[in-house]
């Protein structure tokens, strides 16, 4: 296999390409001849959002229930735990039956 085999192969996009992504370059550049602010510093740029009194009430909110949660499951010891849900075991009838939970190995 000579090198003379490929010299034939051209390596140019398929023109039906290159007719739609032309399209596409001249929209870009004129997105970016239409920002008035494309001249502007990052630094002038600064937006601070806010949340509205609805999303901090919501926040404050998640924030209460979340709390009481943990506090909620901090109260109980393990070994409870592992009492009420052997409790709940042996309230189920056998054809739920698993075997009972230790809280010692």
């Amino acid at each position: 296999m000579d090198l003379d085999d490929y010299d034939l192969v051209t390596k140019k996009p398929l023109k039906a390409l290159v007719a739609e992504q032309k399209t596409k370059n001249k929209k870009k550049k004129r997105l970016i001849q239409d920002d008035p602010l494309a001249g502007v510093s990052n630094e002038s740029k600064t937006i601070v959002i806010t949340a509205t009194k609805a999303e901090q009430a919501f926040k404050s909110k998640q924030e209460k229930i979340a709390e009481k949660r943990i506090l909620k499951k901090a109260q109980k010891t393990h070994k409870q735990r592992v009492e009420e849900f052997n409790k709940h075991l042996d309230s189920l009838s056998e054809h739920y039956d698993i075997p009972k939970v230790s809280w010692t190995k």
